[in-house]
């Protein structure tokens, strides 16, 4: 909400300082030789930020399908137990496989973030030259 408001009230200070009367040089002072006003510099090129393309989202592994033995009262068969629990281990594997690419994704994420963030004040800053 924070950097709402203050890219909104950067937007509003050019305006603000249009809206100022001007003042009439003084005619009775004599001039000291200043220098003509000098040319307003080139439009700052503010770059917009790429997000991280969705294809490289990566996909959450599926968690094993819970065998309807389980919430009965006599419990699952041998068999069945453990190639639930043989599931569960290899979820697990690729669970762990799965965090450090996820981590890294939120990474470009928060990387992008930021760069829009300097992207906006870039722009702001482009505004008020």
């Amino acid at each position: 909400m924070r950097g709402k408001l203050l890219l909104i009230a950067g937007m509003l200070a050019p305006t603000l300082a249009l809206a100022a009367p001007k003042t009439a040089p003084d005619k009775t002072a004599p001039d000291k030789g200043t220098p003509p006003p000098a040319t307003a510099p080139l439009a700052t090129a503010c770059k917009a930020p790429e997000p991280p393309p969705a294809s490289a989202r990566p996909v959450k592994p599926a968690l094993p399908e819970k065998p309807a033995c389980l919430d009965a009262k006599g419990g699952c068969p041998g068999w069945e137990a453990y190639s639930f629990n043989d599931a569960v281990k290899a979820y697990n594997l690729q669970a762990q496989a799965f965090r450090p690419i996820a981590e890294a994704y939120v990474q470009k994420l928060n990387a992008y973030v930021k760069a829009s963030g300097e992207y906006a004040q870039c722009e702001i800053n482009a505004m008020q030259n």
